[in-house]
């Protein structure tokens, strides 16, 4: 994949860990490792995706060591849909077409299924995962101006969820098919139980 391909990728950091005692969820260690969820995710795209930069959205405070490039919420207080937009704005100031958006705790997604979303349907309005009829708004790429639309139209109408914004796209996302085993790639870290 050429440069000028690669989607701008942002890592949702932004959320308030209320459920895990208010903790920067993607500096939480991996078992047996002193890697962070945060630093392996970062392993995995530059894995998928070598030249990508990526950038975290939301509230970067707690990962400044890391050195990467932070895209406030904008507007900010409104979840991630304040991190999606102001990811979009941010592609299309540098002139992406296209963004990947990755939640900051996934402590099991790889390099591969990474490479599958980023390859798949090049004309889609979106590409997103699901697990069974969930779908994974931050597992997901989006391409700018039709994604851009949809979150300024959920917005509009009071609506915080991303799932809204796919709701809203148009032509409708393109859902990837994934395996039992790609699925279970999609768990991540709500609670401190799912830490074990």
């Amino acid at each position: 994949m050429t440069g000028a391909s690669l989607p701008l990728v942002g890592l949702f950091v932004g959320g308030q860990g209320t459920r895990m005692g208010g903790v920067a969820k993607g500096l939480l260690k991996l078992p047996g490792s002193g890697q962070s969820l945060l630093e392996r995710l970062l392993g995995e795209v530059r894995q998928a995706l070598p030249g990508a930069q990526p950038v975290l959205v939301g509230s970067a405070t707690a990962y400044a060591a890391l050195g990467l490039e932070a895209v406030p919420d904008r507007p900010a207080g409104v979840g991630p849909l304040g991190g999606l937009i102001a990811l979009l704005a941010h592609a299309q100031a540098r002139g992406d077409s296209q963004v990947l958006a990755l939640a900051c705790d996934l402590p099991r997604l790889d390099a591969a299924l990474i490479g599958r979303l980023v390859g798949a349907d090049a004309a889609a309005s979106a590409v997103v995962t699901a697990q069974g009829n969930v779908r994974n708004p931050l597992v997901a790429r989006y391409a700018v101006e039709p994604a851009s639309a949809a979150a300024a139209s959920a917005l509009a109408a009071g609506k915080r969820s991303l799932q809204a914004v796919l709701d809203r796209l148009q032509p409708p996302p393109t859902s990837l098919a994934l395996s039992a085993e790609e699925e279970a790639l999609l768990d991540d870290w709500d609670t401190p139980s799912d830490m074990h």
